[in-house]
């Protein structure tokens, strides 16, 4: 049993020997390689973050779009201008068949940069205009600035 011990021992501390860390150098390789794939990828993702931005701004607007729709064929007009797009959630007092809501949460009512999304009725490109006006909140813009419309 003791013999079985002093090996078990001897073959712990073989290892233990032979057994090496990572030296400066090699650290400083290692963090060297992950700070240069970090600028490569960073930028890329970042741009694909900022597409994606203006890609959901689109499909809300059409979605939002669709719910203006449905509200004029239940209670026979566009949301008024002074209600706005409250009324998609909210029954106002004035809309006789309003059969919402249609659309199920408030923040459905706000662009991914967190700004209200701008309704006008009656629209001077349709029955109705809904907009974004990008990330920079300023009208035109390209990019992430880009106005995101309904028409």
């Amino acid at each position: 049993m003791l013999k079985r011990k002093l090996h078990v021992i001897n073959h712990y501390r073989y290892f233990q020997k032979d057994q090496k860390g990572m030296t400066i150098l090699e650290l400083l390789v290692v963090l060297g390689i992950i700070a240069l794939l970090g600028a490569l990828v960073a930028p890329r993702v970042l741009q694909y973050l900022s597409k994606a931005k203006t890609e959901t701004a689109q499909i809300q607007i059409n979605n939002l779009s669709t719910a203006i729709e449905l509200y004029r064929l239940d209670t026979g007009n566009y949301p008024s201008q002074e209600a706005g797009l409250t009324t998609l959630i909210t029954a106002p007092e004035s809309a006789k068949g309003w059969n919402g809501p249609y659309i199920k949460k408030l923040n459905g009512l706000t662009d991914p940069w967190g700004r209200k999304y701008h309704y006008i009725f009656p629209g001077k490109h349709g029955d109705f205009d809904l907009y974004s006006l990008g990330q920079d909140n300023a009208e035109g813009g390209d990019g992430d600035s880009k106005d995101v419309k309904s028409w």
